[in-house]
């Protein structure tokens, strides 16, 4: 039996990247897994599941197609995952985005975009998942992504800093509210990354000239990481896992740092 026996697991942004990873781990651990995502191509991540995790696992996956700043988006997809597996236990509000923009030249469209996802959506994804482990009576977990960029302010990516300064306050607003229901709300903060967004990132800096050349970016701020690299996926799904795990039950309102030893705070 693993850890995540017989538990419902929700991961957003999980076609590829922190969040797929982390449906992985959920689901090798004998989790019940919702891959969803606003990529109609999570419906192959979750469907291929079983052989990126090598064979026959414990748990099993499905998926949902969604926009995590559209709430009733949101509800249906925990609905599905209800109606396939009978609850919701756990609900990793994952998904995120970034597009940098140097300090001055940020717009109120480039703010409103970037809030949207990573504040809103961690919002209604909190919300939504919190109503339906009340009507169940049995409690529940609810795991935000954070960022090193929550704790510390970053020239290019304003916008982004203050939407994961958005999310470290929303888990513990949220942890006070729901330790009642006996729901815990917590989260982590990754720092610098191999994943997806990050290779967009790298060429997004260069478009705005705060990098000259491919791989400038990422080398720079992952130059101070005291474990001298970037991260993997798989380095943040393992922290991930605790927190969603029964190992976890006493701690809330809490933010995890995964970087590696990026920020000391």
């Amino acid at each position: 039996m693993g850890r995540l026996s017989n538990r419902t697991c929700m991961v957003t942004g999980s076609a590829r990247g922190i969040g797929r990873a982390i449906g992985d781990a959920l689901l090798r651990e004998g989790g019940n897994v919702v891959y969803a995502d606003r990529d109609p191509g999570v419906s192959e991540v979750a469907a291929k599941a079983g052989e990126r995790i090598g064979g026959e696992t414990a748990g099993k996956a499905t998926f949902a197609v969604l926009d995590v700043t559209s709430r009733s988006e949101t509800r249906a997809a925990i609905e599905k995952a209800v109606g396939a597996f009978g609850s919701l236990d756990v609900m990793f509000n994952n998904a995120g985005l970034n597009t940098p923009m140097n300090f001055l030249d940020v717009t109120e469209e480039n703010w409103d975009m970037i809030m949207r996802v990573n504040g809103l959506g961690v919002l209604i994804g909190m919300q939504e998942a919190a109503k339906q482990m009340i009507a169940q009576g049995t409690g529940g977990k609810i795991i935000n992504t954070a960022s090193v960029a929550g704790r510390q302010g970053y020239d290019n990516i304003a916008p982004y800093c203050a939407s994961k300064f958005a999310v470290v306050s929303l888990t513990q607003s949220g942890a006070r509210a729901l330790a009642k229901n006996n729901i815990t709300v917590n989260g982590f903060a990754p720092g610098v990354v191999n994943t997806p967004l990050w290779e967009q990132l790298d060429k997004d800096l260069m478009a705005i000239g705060a990098s000259q050349r491919p791989g400038q970016a990422i080398a720079e701020f992952s130059s101070g990481i005291l474990r001298g690299r970037a991260a993997t996926p798989e380095d943040i799904a393992g922290s991930a896992l605790f927190l969603a795990s029964p190992d976890s039950d006493y701690m809330t309102g809490q933010i995890i740092m995964i970087d590696g030893g990026m920020v000391l705070v």
